[in-house]
């Protein structure tokens, strides 16, 4: 019974000190896309070590599973893990994570199903908004508007994505503006972020008390952002996707004195008009390798007594 208290004790250490450790770092703005696979990395392995110890911890209270989890194992192995031995503690603990794994999976299905039905009703919206003409395909990239307000965002699912524009942001964008807007939410459909944002969505709503996907969630909103604003701004420069985010959010007072829903929109601005430096291709290169270390952390403590009985 101790590798799995192990794991679990290991996956609530990196629930707790990830959050911490990535919101000291000073480099998740200077790199958004590594700060999301850093992320990604961390989740996956606390998911990882609850897997391998409700796995574990079933193989030691219930013969059933034992047979199928260690059948081509040698009995060198089943010895190592002490198979023979068991807990009172094993089969609670197996339940429980077991039960967790459930809830998990409801969550992320309550998230598609309230996913789907958002997005059909976007599209019903639209389909008012803008009816079709006589002849025209019903899977036209582009979706224009009549509004007053600037707005443009960009419609995920199915096989053609579309971008809905309002009136009132084409009069707004000015030459290229408009193309480093294109370019930015095309950067959140090609990185498939919204995956990202359900997952996120999921993950904390099922489980607000873990430190770990409450600050995933929060995170996620902020650096998908990011992340696309330098794909635009890769493209079509920092200072033109710069004025497209000024020209489209002016009109909502997101840069007037008092806080809004959108109050991370001046420091985007002010992020691309100053762009920090980036880090260096090796330093780059050590924090993505370190992170992808993380998830295979739990994996070596799950198979090591095995692999040393092996040895």
């Amino acid at each position: 019974m101790m590798l799995p208290a192990a794991l679990l004790l290991l996956g609530a250490l990196t629930a707790v000190v990830a959050p911490r450790l990535l919101a000291r770092a000073d480099w998740a703005d200077r790199e958004p896309v590594l700060a999301l696979w850093v992320w990604q990395c961390a989740v996956a392995a606390v998911l990882l070590c609850c897997a391998l110890s409700m796995t574990l911890s079933a193989a030691l209270a219930w013969q059933v599973v034992r047979g199928q989890v260690f059948a081509p194992a040698p009995h060198a192995v089943m010895e190592a893990y002490g198979l023979g031995t068991t807990g009172p503690w094993a089969a609670p603990t197996a339940v429980a994570l077991a039960c967790g794994g459930v809830w998990t999976a409801a969550m992320l299905m309550r998230e598609v199903v309230r996913t789907r039905a958002r997005r059909r009703l976007r599209c019903a919206e639209l389909l008012v908004r803008a009816p079709l003409l006589p002849g025209e395909e019903s899977g036209s990239r582009l979706v224009v508007l009549e509004g007053e307000r600037s707005d443009a965002w960009w419609l995920p699912g199915g096989t053609a994505p579309r971008l809905v524009v309002t009136t009132a942001a084409l009069r707004r964008l000015k030459g290229r503006q408009l193309d480093a807007l294109v370019a930015h939410e095309e950067g959140h459909t090609h990185a498939r972020h919204d995956w990202l944002l359900h997952c996120s969505a999921a993950l904390a709503g099922g489980f607000p008390q873990v430190p770990v996907f409450a600050a995933f969630r929060h995170e996620m909103h902020r650096l998908v952002e990011l992340a696309a604003d330098d794909m635009a701004s890769r493209r079509f420069g920092r200072l033109t996707t710069a004025l497209a985010l000024v020209e489209l959010n002016e009109d909502r007072g997101v840069f007037g004195p008092v806080p809004t829903p959108h109050a991370h929109l001046p420091k985007r601005v002010h992020r691309l008009l100053t762009p920090p430096d980036r880090l260096t291709a090796a330093r780059r290169l050590r924090l993505t390798a370190a992170a992808a270390l993380v998830p295979v952390v739990p994996l070596l403590v799950a198979f090591g007594p095995g692999l040393r009985a092996l040895g």
